[in-house]
């Protein structure tokens, strides 16, 4: 037997979900060239920045230097442009050069004006060729798998790249939610509170992680009914792994001051010819009568009563299918006096009780 009592209860919203990276980037190569060296080993961890691969930079040094001497005979032809046009200037003012002369001079002084510009950009171009040369991570994460050796040709059209850099840290979850849940959902993250996230293994027995949701979708799939959320978690121990599957409860709200009995002593049928839920109320005599309750929120072990019940009030927990209106059952004396007090133990990451509850006696019918 059970005693009804007054306590708090969590509202979650279950949901199975996918182990989502933050970032997954697939580095290329963004020149043609050799492999010359590999700076990092299979799985990894990098900061962004890290040295990871090395192309054959003589082919780019040769092109830069090629660049810089085109931009520096061009300076030298435009200096020395510049200069008949300050002197064909002053020998039109004496009438001793043709105006066109002049205007010639300032077309060329102006057209080697660009191809300094022309020249500057293609030294800033073999420049940031050479730099791709040097590849490092472009994200903080885990390397992965390589792929491809030391020594290979690589260009920037290969599909696969050299390696994926996976960022796990922090690490999110996507899971979709049933479309009826989700005004309540939203409505509570755009108050701006924290709605806490728990991982689960496949078993939904081991705890994970707890994270907390970060964003919501912007439409609901019709397909499925449902709204994607992900939630982010620090995962600092390395406890989920991209593309893992997880159970995920989504806190939504908690209930306070509710009336809560174990869900064992709730029952469903149409003892009176009406299909409902109902306990087996004990009175102080110990006589059972069917009594149909409202259920309201289920969180583990434990459900509200909305309709029906009063904190104090005796129920049977076990036995209940020997049992009949009007039966009469033996009330243990701490069950009588263990009223309106919360069930003892304590509740483990899984929303379950753990430890000795105070109830007692099976519901059992006395002496029949």
């Amino acid at each position: 037997m059970a005693t009804a009592t007054s306590g708090d209860i969590q509202v979650r919203v279950p949901a199975l979900g996918t182990v989502t990276p933050v970032a997954t980037v697939t580095v290329k190569t963004q020149i043609s060239g050799q492999l010359q060296l590999l700076g990092f080993k299979e799985g990894q961890e990098v900061r962004k920045g890290d040295f990871l691969a090395q192309i054959d930079p003589r082919p780019y040094e040769s092109a830069l230097q090629q660049a810089q001497g085109n931009l520096q005979r061009d300076q030298a032809t435009l200096a020395e442009a510049k200069r008949d046009l300050v002197r064909y200037q002053d020998l039109v003012k004496t009438d001793l050069v043709a105006r066109q002369q002049l205007d010639a001079q300032t077309a060329t002084v102006a057209q080697s004006e660009g191809v300094i510009v022309s020249d500057t950009a293609q030294v800033n171009i073999a420049k940031l060729n050479l730099q791709y040369t040097h590849i490092v991570a472009p994200v903080a994460g885990r390397t992965g798998l390589r792929q491809v050796d030391q020594g290979n040709y690589v260009t920037p059209g290969d599909a696969n790249g050299i390696v994926v850099v996976t960022q796990l840290e922090p690490i999110t979850v996507i899971f979709p939610v049933p479309e009826d849940n989700i005004s309540a959902i939203a409505r509570h993250f755009r108050a701006g509170g924290a709605l806490i996230a728990d991982a689960f293994d496949r078993s939904n027995t081991t705890h994970l992680a707890q994270g907390k949701l970060i964003s919501i979708d912007n439409e609901i799939d019709t397909t499925t009914g449902t709204v994607k959320l992900r939630a982010q978690f620090d995962n600092r121990d390395g406890a989920l792994f991209p593309n893992q599957f997880v159970n995920v409860q989504l806190l939504v709200d908690t209930l306070r001051s509710q009336v809560v009995i174990p869900i064992a002593a709730v029952q469903h049928g149409a003892p009176n010819g009406v299909a409902s839920s109902f306990v087996y109320l004990v009175d102080p005599a110990g006589v059972v009568s069917v009594h149909p309750i409202v259920v309201g929120t289920t969180d583990g072990e434990r459900t509200t009563v909305t309709l029906g019940l009063k904190v104090g009030d005796v129920v049977v927990t076990q036995g209940g299918d020997r049992l009949r209106d009007g039966a009469k059952v033996a009330v243990p004396d701490d069950t009588r006096s263990n009223a309106g007090t919360a069930p003892a133990g304590r509740r483990n990451s899984s929303g379950k009780w753990s430890g000795r509850r105070k109830e007692s006696g099976s519901g059992a019918p006395d002496g029949k």
